[in-house]
């Protein structure tokens, strides 16, 4: 099945033929290759750093930095489109390199757009002249995680980690967990409540942190069942001292991270949308070769409508994704919701998608490797990724009908 190239420019067109030939070349046989790699107890050693040195010379890895500093900034027109288009094809190789990348591209939206030009002048050459180089974007934490979206903007659901002004610096203190590239980033964007007296539209602020700053500690790297080759991570703040012109946004930066946030939940469905692709890829050529009962897979009639129901959900998904990505694009009224639409969908889509070619390949599909029940367990972990369903649904509804949905549960009305 392949992609339909409807509506995709002719640089769209080039730049996911460069990372389909990536993935086809260098990701794919290294995972089949190498299937026992991810499992290594050291982070460090599981993705090596050639594979990101080959994303950095077909210029993926920088999506988003501004030209100027040498980086490769898409057409704003098309740039969320272009992002679910790379997400794709890179996490239809691996989910987990696809995270690992794709967290550069959301982190740098919103350093182009709200750090102070001498800390981009710092920071974008270093992300540009280091393969290795990766970004971070830390909001959960352990009381606290896409709950707090519903929203519920009281001060009670104000995060717990505290930034309080001291001179000519915040000293930040608390904890972040599940953070994507936590383990390894070498720049952070932390969040922090700064007002405690008010809800937490109002009073959370964002500040740059690099990664040897005094007080910050990486405190684990988080053993997840998918999407191995990102290392998440879980990060310690104490006393841990900021100068203030690392100060991003104040007050308002849940607000203002919008432009991080909604790319991302497009992002986050074109990878569980390559994922999907993948375990469809994979199980098409699979019943066309292999004979049980005499004939092969997909001459048997069940065999073939269950093909062709991960097909459907696959263009589904995809429809969706290219409806959303074209709103945040235009800035529609309705991209919020079609966002989280969009990513909501696609998680429980293409986890049916992963069983089908889980049953599809029988015994061989439970193998470790054989490589099936990887993209298995890779689909299962976007079901909470970016929000679990539930909470998704609910920001749904609520950009549906703001005026009645998602009031506080204290008050009565």
């Amino acid at each position: 099945m392949e992609m339909i190239e409807r509506g995709l420019s002719e640089e769209q067109k080039m730049m996911r033929d460069s990372c389909r030939a990536f993935v086809d070349d260098f990701v794919t046989p290294f995972i089949r290759k190498h299937w026992q790699r991810e499992w290594l107890m050291n982070p460090d050693e599981r993705l090596p750093r050639e594979i990101l040195e080959q994303a950095d010379k077909i210029g993926v890895r920088t999506l988003a930095v501004p030209e100027e500093f040498g980086g490769v900034q898409l057409d704003a027109a098309t740039e969320v489109q272009t992002f679910a288009l790379i997400a794709e094809e890179i996490a239809r190789g691996d989910s987990g390199l696809a995270d690992k990348l794709v967290q550069n591209w959301k982190v740098a939206v919103l350093l182009r757009k709200f750090a102070p030009r001498p800390l981009q002048e710092k920071w974008f050459p270093r992300l540009v002249g280091d393969p290795a180089f990766l970004l971070a974007h830390c909001l959960t934490e352990p009381r606290g995680a896409s709950d707090r979206w519903l929203p519920y903007n009281v001060p009670e659901a104000a995060m717990h980690t505290r930034a309080v002004p001291d001179g000519d610096h915040w000293v930040i203190n608390g904890r972040k967990q599940f953070i994507s590239n936590g383990y390894d980033a070498s720049l952070f964007v932390v969040y922090a409540n700064t007002d405690p007296r008010l809800g937490m539209l109002q009073g959370t602020s964002s500040f740059l942190v690099p990664r040897n700053t005094k007080g910050l500690t990486v405190a684990r790297c988080n053993e997840t069942i998918g999407c191995r080759f990102m290392n998440n991570g879980e990060l310690v703040f104490e006393d841990m001292r900021v100068p203030k012109d690392h100060l991003l946004v104040q007050g308002d930066a849940l607000g203002k991270a919008g432009i991080y946030f909604r790319p991302g939940k497009i992002i986050q469905a074109a990878k569980n949308l390559g994922v999907g692709m993948a375990a469809y890829e994979r199980t098409a050529e699979y019943v066309q070769s292999y004979v049980q009962g005499g004939r092969i897979l997909i001459k048997h009639q069940a065999v073939a409508l269950r093909l062709a129901d991960m097909a459907t959900r696959l263009c589904a998904v995809r429809s969706l994704i290219r409806e959303a990505s074209r709103a945040v694009d235009l800035g529609a009224p309705d991209a919020d919701a079609l966002c989280n639409m969009a990513k909501v969908f696609a998680s429980e889509e293409i986890m049916k998608v992963a069983q089908h070619a889980m049953e599809l390949h029988g015994g061989n599909g439970a193998m470790l490797d054989f490589g099936i029940e990887k993209l298995f367990r890779d689909a299962s972990i976007f079901l909470h990724m970016d929000a679990t369903a539930d909470i998704s649904r609910l920001k749904i509804v609520k950009s549906l009908f703001p005026r009645t949905a998602g009031a506080y549960a204290g008050k009565e009305e």
